[in-house]
Parts: C-alpha cells; sequence; structure tokens
C-alpha cells in the first residue's frame, strides 16, 4: 500500500510546460508583430553640421545622396525618377511614414529638392534632412 502512495505523489509533483510555452510563443509572436522596421539606405555619407540639430528617432525609411550625387534607398542606387515609386513601395510596407534624407554636403542643393519634391508627390509629408551636431 505503501507503494501506491508515492506514485500519486510522484504524478502530483510534475510541472506541465505547455501553458509556459505557449505564452512564450504568443509573446514571440506579437513583438514580432509590432516591430517596425527600419530601411537603411545602404551607405554613409559626410553629413553638414549643423548648431540646431534634433533627435528624430520615429524615421523609418532613410535616403541617401553621396557627393556623385547617387541616391540610394533600401541599399541600392535608384534614378531621381524611380525615387516615388520606390517611396511608394515602402510606404505600403510601413505604418509609419517618415523619411530622414542623410545628404552629403557636397551633393547639389537641386538634387535634394527634387528628391524631397518625389517624396511628398508619394503622400510623405514627414521628411527631415540630416545632420551632424556641432
Amino acid at each position: 500500500m505503501r507503494k501506491f502512495s508515492q506514485k500519486i505523489n510522484k504524478e502530483e509533483t510534475e510541472i506541465n510546460l505547455t501553458p509556459m510555452l505557449d505564452v512564450v510563443f504568443i509573446m514571440l509572436i506579437f513583438f514580432i508583430v509590432t516591430t517596425s522596421f527600419v530601411k537603411e539606405a545602404g551607405i554613409d555619407v559626410n553629413r553638414p553640421s549643423a548648431s540646431t540639430t534634433e533627435q528624430k528617432t520615429e524615421a523609418n525609411i532613410l535616403i541617401a545622396i553621396k557627393n556623385s550625387n547617387e541616391i540610394w534607398i533600401d541599399k541600392r542606387v535608384v534614378d531621381i525618377r524611380a525615387v516615388r515609386a520606390n517611396i511608394e513601395r515602402l510606404k505600403a510596407t510601413n505604418t509609419q511614414n517618415s523619411i530622414v534624407i542623410q545628404a552629403d554636403k557636397e551633393a547639389k542643393t537641386g538634387l535634394l529638392v527634387k528628391v524631397m519634391d518625389q517624396i511628398r508627390l508619394a503622400g510623405i509629408t514627414n521628411i527631415s534632412v540630416s545632420t551632424l551636431k556641432n
């Protein structure tokens, strides 16, 4: 009779890990779904400096303009005529629609204005230009 009572006690003390694993997987799915991914420009540029620089943390699309006047979006070179289409494509995949332009200080201002115009035509008005703090 004694062995039987020990067997019952052993079964009662087992821990069922299935509910804990379910919670962990649900949390993992939640964090993956709510994560905002930043689309990198793909290159580093020599940004100009400014004393009134403010840090923006909500930008999720980065566009780079090199000193050779190449436009980089999503780690590839893009022609000025294709900027709007690329922004519309990235806009469709992101919930936050804000853009930071990283223009080299040697890049032409006219090209920067054209890029900003194409972004606005794509329907995004939250545009910032990246600078270095003095």
